[in-house]
């Protein structure tokens, strides 16, 4: 007959060296892991997190302040979520983030965090869940971090290469595409005008048979810088358009608005001073032509778009190096461009 009295500390040592043998594993796993005991305080800070976030156990455990080896002011880690049962807090703490209503096995989050001790930016993929005890009561949560820095890091850089120009380095054809439509509706939604500026270097022909196309790559380039300055809005886009086409988009802008752009864009132009020899009073000039309208039932982005070709052609008509814009109020889903001609600027060289 076994002697149950004799037998319990042998289950107790058992467990004890489990236990033990569990945290030892964790402390150095290769991914860098915090465990939170049900109230919110460090139980494991293992080594892989000290070399990834520069803080030592020592300074945390049985603690709440491993929010200090990832952010300047306090804030909730993942785990501290899952302990405090703020899931719903997800949406504005992270930039990206699982179904808060859906974490029976945990949750993932990614997040760039600030690192005060290294003194840099990581961006870091965030896993957490419980850990319950045989009667479903929480004993603690477990946080594992990834750095995937320089993955985001590259998946930024080939973002940026399919939306900008290989030129000048504004937004491409594509990206002017998907701006247009996202700003047209929301202004058709928020009931705000809409202001397209195009922008053509006048001439540009005679300067490439003049200097040559590599130097015409270079009028271009310093165009776009002139543009990508006056265009100062973080709301507004500025992008290439195709050859030496520009275009801005300007949401929430009347006339006014767009003119004041449009100056701007004249004054750097003739501090520039461009040489052209075959163009507008000895300088590289630019024609312009502005639209503004406000989107109504059936109507398309390309209305406004359509518009601003059409006074960017009375301009290059009139004489060039000047802007004519146009203004659209009610247009049909199939009527033809209609509009009045509210404006017509000169500009000297």
């Amino acid at each position: 007959m076994v002697n149950k009295k004799l037998n319990a500390p042998r289950k107790a040592n058992v467990a004890d060296a489990d236990y033990h043998f569990a945290v030892s594993l964790m402390q150095y796993l290769v991914v860098p892991t915090f465990v939170l005991d049900a109230n919110g305080r460090v139980l494991i800070w293992n080594k892989a997190c000290e070399r990834l976030t520069g803080v030592p156990a020592a300074e945390v455990l049985g603690t709440s302040e491993h929010w200090r080896g990832f952010y300047d002011a306090p804030r909730p880690c993942l785990a501290d979520l899952v302990v405090q049962n703020r899931m719903a807090d997800m949406e504005s703490l992270y930039s990206v983030h699982d179904d808060p209503t859906e974490q029976s096995f945990g949750v993932h989050a990614e997040n760039w965090c600030r690192m005060p001790r290294l003194g840099t930016e990581l961006y870091l993929a965030i896993d957490s869940g419980p850990i319950f005890d045989g009667d479903g009561k929480m004993l603690a949560v477990v946080e594992t971090l990834r750095d995937m820095t320089s993955h985001k890091r590259a998946q930024a850089a080939l973002e940026r290469l399919a939306s900008c120009d290989g030129l000048t380095g504004l937004a491409n054809r594509r990206n002017f595409d998907d701006t247009l439509s996202k700003a047209w509706k929301r202004a058709g939604r928020d009931a705000l005008p809409l202001a397209l500026i195009m922008i053509d270097v006048d001439h540009f022909k005679l300067y490439n048979d003049t200097y040559g196309h590599q130097a015409g790559d270079e009028c271009l380039k310093h165009i776009a810088g002139v543009l990508a300055h006056a265009v100062l809005r973080p709301s507004d886009l500025v992008a290439r358009y195709g050859g030496e086409e520009f275009v801005a988009i300007l949401p929430s802008s009347d006339l006014e608005g767009a003119e004041t752009v449009a100056r701007r864009i004249y004054d750097e132009m003739a501090s520039m001073a461009i040489p052209h020899s075959r163009g507008e009073g000895g300088l590289v000039t630019l024609s312009m032509g502005i639209a503004i309208g406000l989107p109504r039932q059936g109507m398309e982005a390309a209305s406004l778009l359509q518009l601003a070709d059409e006074a960017l052609y009375l301009a290059k008509r009139g004489g060039r190096n000047r802007h004519v814009a146009l203004r659209t109020d009610n247009m049909g889903a199939d009527a033809a461009v209609s509009h009045e001609k509210i404006t017509t600027g000169g500009h000297s060289a």
